[in-house]
């Protein structure tokens, strides 16, 4: 079984939570964790479980105007934020945008600060969204990681992720 874990990140907090789900995922016999803008059709060839993740920007997915400002924010003095080497690349908005019909089970996740969803929103629900649109079946419910407001995953919150891909590996390939 294989499983792809495809993720935007601007400060790396997205990044460290991918490659825990991707920890968690070990049970599969193949599995990739990779930047939005690395992944191909190829890489999507023959995938059981693809699992996309973003960080929240103004409620939703990124887009260029927010990841803008996000790298503004880094660049600002005494930030002590350092930018993903593709911060400045396409999103996931763009990903989606690009790529044709999937036929594999996927679930979403996303970081955001942890208040609740109803003021922060959740890129989650987007992602969910493009990926029934493309054929996707849902393998279980999205997933949201939580950062502080100073840009920094919380205490556990790499454990959890660990965690919620050892319990998404139980999920059975498609047929």
């Amino acid at each position: 079984m294989r499983a792809v874990v495809v993720y935007e990140s601007m400060f790396g907090n997205t990044r460290k939570i991918a490659e825990a789900i991707g920890a968690g995922l070990r049970s599969f016999d193949n599995v990739e964790v990779a930047p939005v803008g690395a992944v191909t059709p190829e890489l999507l060839a023959e995938v059981d479980l693809l699992v996309v993740g973003g960080p929240t920007h103004a409620w939703d997915l990124s887009r260029p105007s927010t990841r803008q400002s996000a790298v503004a924010t880094a660049h600002k003095p005494d930030s002590g934020l350092t930018l993903e080497p593709d911060a400045d690349g396409p999103g996931l908005r763009e990903w989606f945008a690009s790529i044709g019909e999937l036929s594999c089970r996927a679930v979403a996740f996303d970081t955001r600060i942890k208040i609740p969803a109803a003021l922060s929103g959740r890129a989650a629900k987007g992602i969910g969204r493009r990926l029934r649109r493309r054929g996707c079946t849902p393998a279980a419910k999205s997933e949201s990681f939580f950062v502080s407001k100073a840009n920094r995953l919380l205490p556990g919150e790499e454990a959890r992720a660990r965690a919620w891909g050892a319990q998404l590996a139980g999920v059975p390939s498609r047929a």
